[in-house]
């Protein structure tokens, strides 16, 4: 693995994988952007709109396991590619959708698809990079994949403003399809030499008895449902509700939480492989992510637009630990178990997000509309809820037990 040719074929396979991954965080924070265009267009309440973006992830957190097992069992290149071949079809169907419910069966077929990307995917980086290299490639996956989130603001929001919304769509499914066909020629599960060890029957047993798995995974859906319930759909109408801002002004705001996220992924990343201590970074991400959140609830609406921006950085930044956290994870189990151990965890972010879209838009329910707008008082009572579930993610990652050096 250390020749020149495949260092040259890993890094082209991760390519590949990672441009696959990059269409999954556009799917995932597109509708932050299109939220009122689908109120006007469907006739629905923030309430729907809330459940039309989390159709998304509660097939994304079902299907993390199946894929799992999918990934160790049949091949992580032949998951990668039949369920982005689900996906293609849910964006089709998108772009058709005549009413709701067509538009929500579009998004859950979506979700589907791109269930079998990140699983696999880290699969196939544990089998082709070394040990001290895991997170360091994780953070660039997680980095390629916030350019999505980046491409699903401002851009996306200054498409629909000049195209509406169904031809970006158009185009992206054009784009998926091109990227199924080079992961058919370019992918590879493993190299020629390598020696695959098969899950056995009491691995599952291993996974279920780790206290540390569990709480890593709690942590998770906590926080990554924060992030998605902000920068993945109801960021865009606070801005825009309270502060007046354009959409498009919205999107390049949004598109800051993204970019934080790039910065911290590379940067936790890189240190973790470098110097370990990787359970002090997450906790130290914890803790940075909870002061960040603090502002958005006690000065909701008297920010500095350069305190927004500000806040929407560090909102990424903080929450991009996720390639410590999984490589903790990886290291608590056997290779073998890596695609069975990382599904096992991938669930609950997604479970997560789904949640917390759809709550955050309950309690905005229950205060109500005034006129066309959310009052100020109904972001504030769902950020408050946001805040205390970032509080509960610290305190579930101070319990965790990773492995010492000497272990792995």
């Amino acid at each position: 693995m250390r020749s020149s040719g495949l260092k040259s074929s890993k890094w082209a396979i991760f390519g590949v994988l990672a441009c696959i991954y990059f269409l999954v965080y556009f799917h995932r924070t597109s509708p932050a952007v299109m939220a009122d265009e689908f109120m006007k267009e469907f006739a629905v309440s923030a309430l729907a709109v809330g459940i039309l973006s989390s159709a998304y992830f509660y097939p994304y957190a079902i299907l993390q396991i199946p894929v799992g097992v999918l990934s160790d069992l049949k091949g992580a290149k032949w998951t990668v590619m039949v369920f982005t071949c689900i996906a293609f079809f849910g964006i089709l169907i998108l772009v058709l959708a005549k009413n709701y419910e067509m538009a929500v069966f579009s998004r859950l077929l979506i979700g589907i698809g791109v269930a079998g990307v990140y699983v696999p995917t880290i699969k196939i980086v544990s089998v082709w990079f070394r040990q001290n290299e895991f997170a360091t490639a994780t953070g660039i996956l997680f980095a390629i994949g916030n350019l999505g989130a980046i491409l699903s603001a401002y851009p996306l929001a200054l498409a629909v403003e000049l195209f509406g919304w169904r031809l970006p769509f158009a185009f992206l499914a054009i784009i998926t399809l091109f990227l199924i066909f080079l992961c058919f020629k370019v992918v590879k599960d493993a190299p020629r030499d390598f020696k695959e060890e098969k899950l056995r029957k009491d691995d599952l047993y291993l996974i279920v008895g780790n206290l540390s798995l569990w709480l890593i995974a709690i942590s998770a859906m906590l926080r990554y449902g924060i992030v998605m319930g902000f920068q993945g759909l109801w960021g865009g109408p606070y801005l825009i509700d309270v502060y007046g801002l354009s959409k498009a002004t919205a999107g390049t705001i949004l598109m800051l939480v993204g970019i934080g996220t790039i910065v911290g992924a590379l940067i936790f990343g890189r240190i973790s492989d470098l110097i370990g201590l990787k359970k002090t970074i997450l906790i130290l991400g914890g803790i940075g992510f909870t002061i960040t959140w603090l502002p958005l609830v006690v000065y909701i609406s008297s920010l500095s637009i350069a305190s927004i921006c500000l806040i929407s950085f560090f909102i990424g930044f903080f929450s991009s630990t996720g390639p410590v956290a999984y490589a903790i994870v990886k290291e608590l189990f056997p290779l073998r178990m890596t695609g069975l151990s990382m599904s096992v965890v991938n669930v609950f972010p997604f479970f997560g997000a789904a949640l917390f879209q759809t709550i955050m838009g309950y309690l905005m329910d229950s205060v109500g509309k005034i006129g066309s707008i959310y009052p100020v008082e109904a972001y504030n009572l769902s950020f408050e809820f946001c805040l205390l579930a970032s509080v509960l993610s610290v305190i579930c990652v101070l319990f965790v037990k990773e492995k010492s050096k000497e272990e792995q």
